[in-house]
Order: structure tokens, then C-alpha cells, then sequence
């Protein structure tokens, strides 16, 4: 993703520096996303030479992500990133929470009391920013229906929480011929917000886990195909940035730290809902692989890249720090004591083995991916 690494990928400068740096560092291969931000939205020419770098499309905020290099941008600055899109056939990522203009961030914190308590969070980013948002986005959905000022681009909302009334606006553009597409996160299918005790900051992102209703209009909507994919919405960050000792849910850190569990997370809480591995694949792979243009992921069969895992669906783990985590900062993730079903025996990345029995190749073999 464009953010959350310094710095911010809004130039074709900081794009090849990323790219530079991630060579022979890769254990899989690994696709790199622009920023549309305001400085670049109107630029043609900065955005043309994002594209014929390599990146796989662009990313936008509706309200501050928290990084100070990455402003928000409007539904007009997403309008001239999909019209320059356009002609690349490339998606443009939104993640979309509006604030109200009458909301200040020094509103939302006035009356706040209980900063422990995970209901005062809930209650500071409403689902009826997600609706604001999306209904905001209206006009530019249809700028990519076939004859539209932007036909050839994908307008494509990330991690969508309200299964309410955003996700009744996005029904309706589908319908209506919009190029539109929809993600949601393990972390939205697997909690509720009466799950998360006072304090826990570990629950803590951005849109939130909302209620066991909310939860289960996801599923729902997942399986009746209105939900086209899963993604991880990996946000890691060091422990001290999660306040554990405050538990302050309105100063913590805002993420969930999963990417190494999205597999048997999503199994695990779906095998109640009778999903089947071909659904999984479809979540997991091959819709994110065609998001990303990457026509040779995504499935097994000949031609394509030998990229898969071998894992054994049945078999049950429990989830804690004793258990093998790869990441930085294990005692982060808010799956931690959980059981879970399926386990990851191996991987194997463009038919290399790059991991087996609990250990990484001694060798990165993995790729930076550029669009071409």
C-alpha cells in the first residue's frame, strides 16, 4: 500500500525507491499500489508516470489516515483519478468513511469520558460515515459505466464494515452498470462489538467492528456474492503505539495485525456458514488477483504461476504467543487466543518452496510485481 512506509508511494520517485528497496528482500512476490492525494489528483502527467512505473492502480483516503504525507482526498480528486486510470485499465482502491462537515476531531472527543471503553470508540466513527462516503461517491461510480467519462477504470471500497446502508448504495451502482467492486476483513466477519473488552486496544481499526447483526449481514452478504472479496487490512505497528497500559481507545493505534491468519480465520469462522474451499480460493485469490491485473494468479492450472499452499483444513491450533508468528510484534494481533482450524504446511511462490514445517527459505526468490 502506498502508506504507513515512509514515504508515502504519491510520485513515480518514491515508487521506484520502493521498489528499489524491496529487491531480493521478497519472500513472495509482491505488487506495489500509488497514492492519489490532492497534490497529484489534477496532475495528469504525475499520475501517467505512476501508471507506466508499474503501479497496479491507486488508493485514495475520504477522511485523514493518520499519516501526514497522505491527506484525504474529495469525491472530485477520485473523479480525476479514475479518469486518468482509465486508459490503463487499472482500479482506484477508496477507502471510504466521510467525516460530517459539522464534525470536528474536537467534537467527536467532547463528552468522552470512558476512553477504555471500546463503545465509546464505536460510537466516534459511526456507520453513517461509511453511507456518506459511498453516497458521496455516487456520481463518480457512474463515470465508469461503459460510455462514461471514466470507462476502462474500477472504482473498488475497501474493507466495508456497515452491511446496512452502504451496502444497500453499492447493490444499487452494481446494478445500475457502474465497474464496482467491494471488500470486507476477517476481523469484521470473525468479532462483534460485544466481543471487545474494556481496554483491549488490540481490536481497535478503522472503519470499526461493529454489532453481532452487523457481523452477520456481512456473511451473508459474502455468500449471496453482493461482497466480492476478502482482504487482510494488515495494519502491524510497535506495541507501545497500541497504549495497553492506558487501554485509551481514542489515542491507540488503529489496526488489526492478522496477515498471517487470514487463512484459517476466515475458514475457521465460515465453516459455520457451510463455506466451501472454492469459495475461499475465489475470496482469497482469484478476485484479488484480477483486482490487481495479475492474470497468471489467482488459480492453479496450467500457464499461470505455481503460487499455492498446502494446508490441512482439519486440523485445529490454538493461537498464542508460543505459537509460530512471523510477525514483528506477535502480541499485537487480537486473534491471539483463539482456536483456530487449518493449518499452513508449506507455500510454494512461482513453484519454489519458500516455506515448510515452520521455516522460511534461506533465500528471498520472491519478485516486486509491476503493471505493465
Amino acid at each position: 500500500m502506498p502508506l504507513n512506509s515512509v514515504p508515502s508511494t504519491v510520485s513515480v520517485e518514491t515508487l521506484r525507491l520502493k521498489v528499489e528497496a524491496s529487491k531480493e528482500k521478497l519472500h513472495v512476490d509482491v505488487g506495489f499500489w500509488g497514492g492519489l492525494v490532492p497534490e497529484n489528483a489534477f496532475n495528469e502527467s504525475a499520475l501517467d508516470s505512476l501508471m507506466e512505473a508499474g503501479a497496479l492502480g491507486l488508493k485514495a483516503f475520504m477522511c485523514p489516515s493518520g499519516i501526514n504525507d497522505f491527506p484525504m482526498s474529495n469525491s472530485t480528486h477520485i473523479k480525476e483519478g479514475l479518469v486518468a486510470l482509465a486508459k490503463y485499465n487499472r482500479p482506484l482502491l477508496v477507502h471510504a468513511e466521510l467525516v460530517p462537515d459539522s464534525h470536528s476531531s474536537t467534537q467527536l472527543n467532547d463528552g468522552i469520558s470512558d476512553v477504555r471503553s471500546y463503545a465509546t470508540y464505536l460510537k466516534t466513527r459511526p456507520a453513517s460515515w461509511e453511507e456518506a462516503a459511498i453516497r458521496d461517491l455516487q456520481s463518480a461510480m457512474q463515470e465508469t459505466r461503459v460510455g462514461g467519462h471514466a470507462e476502462g477504470a474500477h472504482l473498488h471500497i475497501v474493507h466495508l464494515s456497515d452491511a446496512r446502508a452502504s451496502l444497500e448504495l453499492i447493490k444499487d451502482a452494481k446494478s445500475s452498470g457502474a465497474s464496482l467492486s467491494v471488500e470486507t476483513c476477517p476481523h469484521y466477519l470473525a468479532f462483534s462489538s460485544d466481543d471487545i473488552k474494556d481496554g483491549d486496544t488490540r481490536f481497535k481499526c478503522a472503519p470499526p467492528i461493529r454489532d453481532e447483526d452487523n457481523r452477520q449481514n456481512l456473511w451473508n452478504a459474502l455468500l449471496e456474492g453482493h461482497i466480492d472479496l476478502v482482504s487482510s487490512d494488515h495494519s502491524p505497528s510497535a506495541p507501545e503505539l497500541k497504549l495497553f497500559g492506558e487501554g485509551d481507545f481514542m489515542r491507540a493505534w488503529g489496526g488489526i495485525s492478522s496477515l498471517q491468519f487470514v487463512l484459517p480465520v476466515t475458514w475457521s469462522y465460515g465453516l459455520k456458514h457451510g463455506i466451501t474451499l472454492t469459495q475461499l480460493s475465489k475470496w482469497w485469490s482469484e478476485r484479488p488477483a484480477k483486482l490487481a491485473g495479475q492474470d497468471q494468479k489467482g488459480a492453479i492450472k496450467t500457464g499461470n504461476h505455481a503460487d499455492f499452499v498446502v494446508w490441512e483444513p482439519e486440523m485445529e491450533f490454538e493461537l498464542d504467543e508460543s505459537h509460530n508468528i512471523y510477525h514483528r510484534h506477535p502480541n499485537i494481533s487480537a486473534y491471539i487466543g483463539t482456536r483456530l482450524s487449518g493449518k499452513v504446511l508449506s507455500t510454494f511462490v512461482r513453484g519454489n518452496l519458500v516455506f515448510s514445517d515452520g521455516e522460511h527459505a534461506p533465500k528471498a526468490c520472491g519478485v516486486p510485481i509491476l503493471a505493465k
